[in-house]
Order: structure tokens, then C-alpha cells, then sequence
């Protein structure tokens, strides 16, 4: 009843073998999709302030062998991307095919985050802020991950199936 919004009811048809079909079951599992939202968006929070502290570290090598290229601007720029669009997914959740086309689209822009991190800091001896980025890209991916499986689940069970006679 919160912000004028009625509660929610169940709506039970009867199919055609006898059963009763529930078309609102979206309740059940909308906060976990909530919750797995808030993780995507923090962990693209921290991947974005540390990978925004590690550009500004390593400008002095610049030019130099050393200088890691241009991959932390690539994760960089996707972690400011999911920070800024993906609030627009909390609006989002309740329209699964606008849901899982954009979180198709992020998690291929955080698979590629997540191959560059694993390639430039995966050894043992880079500093342990790189290992932390790479473990909250892999978590950014994964929550994307189960975005999409919930979204295509959501949007399979919500199409209209045809009568089987047999």
C-alpha cells in the first residue's frame, strides 16, 4: 500500500487439465533480482574507485614498458557505465524482455572487463587491491549472470503456451 500502489493478488485461473495457474508469482522472487542488482552496482562501485586510483598511479609510466596499456581504462569505463545505467534497472525488473537485453548487453561488456583483469592481475605478484578488483569484477559478472538466467526464466514462464491435445 506503500507510495499508493495496491496490495498485490493473486489471480488463479483454472487450465484446462483441472490445475489452477498462479499469473502473479513475480513476488517471490523480485527481491532476490533486487538484491543481486544492489551487488552488481556495488561491486561496479569499488571495481570503479579502485580502477580509477590505479589510472591515476601508473600515468607516471606513461610510454614505458611498464605501463599496463589501456585495459584498466576499459574497466573503468564499464564500471562508470554500470554505475550511471544500471540504476535504471530497479525500473526496469518488472519487463523482462527490456531486463534481459540489458543485462545481455552489460555482462558481455563485464566478460570482456573480467578477461582483461584476469589477464593483468592474476599473478602472485601484483599488489592486492588488483586481486580485490579482479574478484569484484568476476562478482559484477556473475550477478549479471544470474540476472540474465532469471530475466530469460521470467520472461519464458510469462509467454503464452499452446494448448496440447492429446
Amino acid at each position: 500500500m506503500a507510495f499508493g500502489r495496491s496490495p498485490r493478488t493473486t489471480h488463479t485461473t483454472t487450465t484446462t487439465h483441472g490445475g489452477t495457474h498462479h499469473a502473479d508469482r513475480r513476488g517471490v522472487f523480485h527481491p532476490i533480482l533486487t538484491l543481486s542488482n544492489i551487488l552488481i552496482w556495488l561491486s561496479s562501485v569499488i571495481v570503479m574507485g579502485i580502477s580509477a586510483y590505479e589510472i591515476h598511479k601508473l600515468k607516471k609510466y606513461a610510454g614505458s614498458h611498464a605501463y599496463p596499456g589501456n585495459r584498466p581504462v576499459y574497466i573503468l569505463v564499464i564500471a562508470v557505465l554500470t554505475v550511471a545505467f544500471f540504476l535504471l534497472s530497479f525500473l526496469l525488473h518488472p519487463r523482462p524482455s527490456y531486463s534481459l537485453l540489458f543485462n545481455l548487453i552489460f555482462s558481455y561488456l563485464w566478460l570482456v572487463s573480467v578477461v582483461f583483469a584476469a589477464e593483468n592481475y592474476s599473478s602472485r605478484y601484483v599488489p592486492s587491491i588488483w586481486h580485490a578488483l579482479e574478484a569484484f569484477t568476476f562478482i559484477a559478472f556473475f550477478g549479471l549472470l544470474f540476472n540474465i538466467l532469471y530475466t530469460w526464466w521470467q520472461w519464458h514462464r510469462a509467454a503464452p503456451r499452446a494448448a496440447v491435445v492429446a
